[in-house]
């Protein structure tokens, strides 16, 4: 299984671009993770940077904690069947100070991007 975790910080808006294989399938991935001051939460995008279409458009970031909470499951019908995998936030301590990502903790969390889930 592939799997990547995005290098994340704290930053307001971070944009990146990934080369990434996915299910087997190359995948060139610019992702934009911004955090939204009026509902207080992260969110992501992704662009299928080769096609140069929009994906995924702003969906929360929200932690499994501990269960498998794949963000990306209604985005498998993109990419000509192909999707774009699967995506969680899993805890990178053992004690967040919120339960999903908030303003100014990105950090205390990992986002997890990778071959689809089963």
């Amino acid at each position: 299984m592939t799997e990547y975790f995005l290098p994340l910080t704290n930053d307001l808006r971070q944009v990146m671009t990934l080369d990434l294989t996915i299910d087997g399938e190359g995948f060139h991935a610019r992702i934009e993770v911004r955090y939204l001051p009026s509902p207080g939460c992260w969110v992501i995008s992704v662009w299928d940077e080769a096609a140069g279409e929009l994906l995924i458009n702003q969906i929360p970031l929200v932690c499994s904690y501990g269960f498998v909470n794949d963000l990306a499951v209604p985005f498998r019908h993109l990419r000509g069947g192909k999707g774009i995998g699967s995506l969680f936030v899993i805890r990178a301590v053992d004690e967040p100070t919120s339960i999903d990502p908030g303003e100014g903790n990105l950090t205390e969390f990992k986002v997890l991007f990778g071959d689809t889930y089963e």
